[in-house]
């Protein structure tokens, strides 16, 4: 993969970042935002092209799952990603505060934001928490990298983690799970 990754982000990482978002004008969609990134790995394309009935389930209310169409998805690789508490909180939180319709994250104008506003939204997010080397793509690669030491725990293996991900190859799953030095010394003492 050319050029600089996205720095992973530990969980005092992640925690600034929910805190600082809380002070911000719009703490639930932001905190939602972080969330979509960071617990359900998404992209910021896909964080943008997330609408309310891929995540409102057949009753009405928020669902266990997050259904990622094709068409709002990166090479139009869908999924389903089951949906983590913390993130379904902040989504019927923010669900209230809402229309309830079209898409779920909006413009302070009520618009839907666009990838690239997302982007910029990040940047300026880690910028005030202090967090540099991080972009768009850090709660992404968080989210892959922590399934992917936790998958055995769940029983399940790297494919699980690369459908979770939406790639094609499970290559392209490796490369974005960051090493752990702390590991590999404890896997070579084991030897």
């Amino acid at each position: 993969m050319p050029g600089k990754q996205a720095k992973i982000l530990s969980e005092d990482d992640l925690q600034d970042l929910l805190v600082y978002v809380a002070t911000t004008r719009n703490p639930i969609r932001n905190r939602v935002i972080v969330l979509l990134s960071a617990k359900a790995g998404l992209r910021a394309g896909e964080i943008a092209s997330l609408t309310w009935d891929m995540v409102v389930g057949p009753t009405g209310a928020i669902g266990t799952v997050l259904e990622l169409r094709d068409h709002a998805a990166k090479s139009r690789s869908g999924r389903l990603i089951p949906l983590h508490e913390d993130l379904r909180d902040a989504l019927a939180s923010w669900r209230s505060a809402t229309y309830g319709t079209g898409p779920v994250v909006l413009s302070e104008r009520a618009n839907a934001m666009t990838p690239l506003s997302i982007v910029v939204w990040f940047a300026r997010a880690y910028r005030a928490v202090g967090l540099e080397g991080c972009s768009s793509h850090s709660g992404r690669r968080t989210f892959i990298t922590r399934a992917a030491r936790l998958v055995h725990k769940a029983g399940g293996s790297l494919r699980d983690v690369q459908l979770l991900a939406g790639h094609r190859s499970i290559q392209t799953t490796q490369r974005y799970i960051d090493g752990d030095s702390d590991a590999q010394r404890k896997l070579v003492s084991l030897i």
